[in-house]
C-alpha cells in the first residue's frame, strides 16, 4: 500500500545540507518525492512510497542530518500521485 505526505520541517534546516540528506536518505528508502527551501526558513519534504518507508522518512525527517536542529514538523496526509526519483527544488 502507497501513501503520500507533504511536510514542512521546523529549525536551523536551510543551509546545513539538509535537502541532499534528506534525498539521499529517501533513494536508502525507496521512496519518491521532493525537498524545497521555503521563505520561512523552514524546508517542504514531499515524500511518497509503501507506507512503511514513508515512515520511516518522517522519523529521519523529526531528527534530519546531524547538521541540522528540528524543532519539529507538520505533515499532512495527500493521495499518492504516483510519483517517481526523489528531486531538490
Amino acid at each position: 500500500m502507497a501513501k503520500r505526505a507533504v511536510v514542512r520541517v521546523h529549525g536551523t534546516v536551510q543551509g546545513v545540507g539538509f535537502r541532499w540528506a534528506a534525498r539521499d536518505e529517501a533513494q536508502r528508502l525507496g521512496v519518491a518525492g521532493s525537498a524545497r527551501n521555503l521563505l520561512d526558513g523552514s524546508v517542504e519534504v514531499v515524500v511518497e512510497g509503501d507506507d512503511a518507508a514513508v515512515d520511516d522518512m518522517l522519523g529521519w525527517l523529526r531528527q534530519g542530518p546531524p547538521s541540522a536542529s528540528v524543532t519539529g514538523i507538520d505533515a499532512v496526509a495527500e493521495e499518492p500521485h504516483g510519483a517517481s526519483g526523489f528531486v531538490i527544488r
